[in-house]
């Protein structure tokens, strides 16, 4: 897919931002998911331009590849963004497009699913921590080699014994 130059916001502070931003946006439209994804990912923490990429990925005509990649980093957005970028995934569910319809509901449903879940762990503060139970004896490889015959040097009856380090 052609991409159009992307005017920069004027918040990159300077040319290696603006590259940094355009090589990421390029990633995020690849055939490859986990390449799409994780520049989504990355583009999750650069708050507002992160946002206008990933949004423009999510409502253009780009393949299914790219707009779940931009599900994901919207869903991965964190700190004041999220409540927005929850909110254009909310928006996606009416837009005119059926694989951005499809990509928003699964990412929302994904989201209910880990709160869900969230809510069933106990709570770290208040609860004391449990400890699991260390084992009693280690468990070690066994070996389905013959062990080595030792000759007895010198009138020795046993032969030495290996050490357990030196095995």
């Amino acid at each position: 897919m052609k991409l159009k130059k992307r005017e920069p916001s004027g918040r990159e502070k300077d040319q290696e931002a603006i590259e940094l931003l355009e090589r990421l946006r390029e990633k995020v439209y690849c055939d490859n998911p986990s390449a799409a994804r994780h520049a989504a990912f990355n583009l999750s923490w650069m708050q507002e331009d992160g946002f206008e990429i990933l949004k423009e990925a999510l409502f253009s005509n780009a393949n299914r590849a790219a707009k779940g990649a931009a599900a994901y980093g919207l869903r991965k957005m964190r700190g004041r963004m999220r409540k927005t970028a929850f909110e254009l995934l909310e928006e996606g569910l009416k837009h005119a497009n059926e694989g951005t319809r499809q990509v928003c509901a699964r990412a929302l449903l994904l989201e209910k699913q880990a709160k869900e879940s969230a809510k069933e762990k106990p709570p770290a503060q208040g609860q004391p921590r449990q400890f699991r139970a260390k084992p009693k004896f280690r468990i070690s490889e066994i070996s389905h080699q013959r062990p080595p015959r030792h000759i007895p040097r010198h009138g020795r009856r046993n032969p030495p014994q290996s050490s357990r380090f030196n095995r």
